[in-house]
């Protein structure tokens, strides 16, 4: 069955490697050696290279490799009413490694200005490639999660339903603003539904005073109630994996203890999972996924590192998932993005795009 909709039998998770020159403007512009102006033009053209690029290995979507990014998600969040980015007292802790020290607090009620930054960056985007643009956002899970209630000021919200009630509606209000900025296809990315399946998380979790057994029914509710303003002709995906920061990974464990609420509770269009290493258990929670029209995006090559997989490899792996979930059903992805912060994981940009080439060929090969 051809590609007609998103998401497509091969498709990408977002982000990209940060190119050469980007990264030295970037630099240069942190010095104060270059202008916001002269570092959006270096932005401008390295978005419109690394678009043409995806075009030419075959892909129906493109997405702007998250280049005016430092974070996957800070940089969204930074930029919403009545939250503050603010250097903490530590980083994120991955298997390894631990990332810059950065979080986040909810210091005013919350809402989506119409000002939004990310507007723009998708409008250019949408401007300047000839297939489906693709633009990602992190979930608002991922806003609570991580600092939990703590992080919220107790005199904006002292109680956690209105709260969520308005990360809803502000979620609601992104939504119909990237669809009138022309956005038809529109991913929120979520690690949290992978971290829900992982003790030391949940147990972490615990310890910062949150009722994880009730996570995945609040955070399920706050996003149907944003996906109610979703127009019929938009598709919507959610990308969950377990990590991604220089080839390194947070969690472990498999989907089974949220599969059935993220693929039959969530009003998403399709799944985007992690499916390359056995952190990811076993596809046995593919059975969860309603007969029809939604998708899972099967995360079977990696980003994590430079050596290519084998087709047959991955054609074992998705005739496998396909005894979980009908084929027509199915598509292929890398696990992840390429670059979930500005440092990128640990492999060439040749690489990276083989990698791209190689799904669009199984796809080709298995959905003709």
């Amino acid at each position: 069955m051809p590609d007609t909709t998103a998401p497509y039998r091969a498709d990408e998770v977002g982000s990209l490697l940060r190119t050469a020159p980007l990264k030295e403007a970037r630099a240069k512009r942190e010095k104060g050696e270059i202008t916001p102006a002269q570092l959006k033009a270096v932005e401008d053209e390295e978005i419109r290279k690394i678009v043409r690029k995806q075009e030419d290995v075959g892909l129906k979507l493109a997405t702007d490799g998250e280049f005016r990014r430092t974070w996957w998600h800070f940089d969204f969040f930074e930029d919403l009413t009545g939250v503050e980015i603010y250097r903490a007292e530590q980083g994120i802790q991955f298997k390894g490694i631990q990332t810059q020290a950065r979080a986040l607090r909810v210091v005013g009620k919350l809402d989506f200005p119409p000002d939004h930054p990310m507007l723009e960056h998708f409008k250019f985007l949408k401007a300047n490639t000839r297939v489906m643009p693709k633009m990602t956002i992190p979930s608002p899970a991922v806003m609570h999660f991580r600092n939990g209630s703590k992080a919220i000021d107790a005199q904006v919200y002292p109680e956690l339903e209105p709260y969520f009630d308005d990360l809803g509606r502000l979620y609601g209000k992104a939504i119909k603003a990237f669809y009138d900025a022309g956005c038809r296809y529109l991913q929120i990315d979520d690690t949290v539904w992978a971290y829900l399946c992982s003790k030391d998380e949940r147990e972490q979790a615990k310890a910062r005073g949150e009722d994880v057994d009730r996570l995945p029914a609040v955070y399920a509710k706050t996003l149907n109630a944003a996906l109610k303003s979703k127009p019929a002709d938009m598709t919507i995906t959610t990308h969950v994996c377990r990590g991604n920061f220089r080839s390194h990974w947070i969690s472990e464990g498999g989907y089974e203890p949220v599969a059935e609420q993220l693929l039959a509770g969530i009003d998403y269009d399709g799944f985007f999972l992690e499916y390359d290493t056995d952190r990811a258990g076993g596809l046995e929670p593919l059975r969860f996924l309603p007969k029809g029209k939604k998708r899972v995006v099967v995360g079977l090559v990696t980003s994590k590192t430079g050596a290519l997989e084998k087709k047959d490899d991955i054609k074992r792996r998705l005739d496998e998932a396909s005894k979980y979930a009908p084929l027509e059903q199915l598509c292929l992805s890398p696990q992840c993005g390429f670059a979930s912060t500005e440092e990128g994981n640990v492999l060439t940009e040749d690489e990276q795009w083989a990698k791209l080439r190689l799904i669009v060929d199984i796809a080709r090969e298995v959905w003709n």
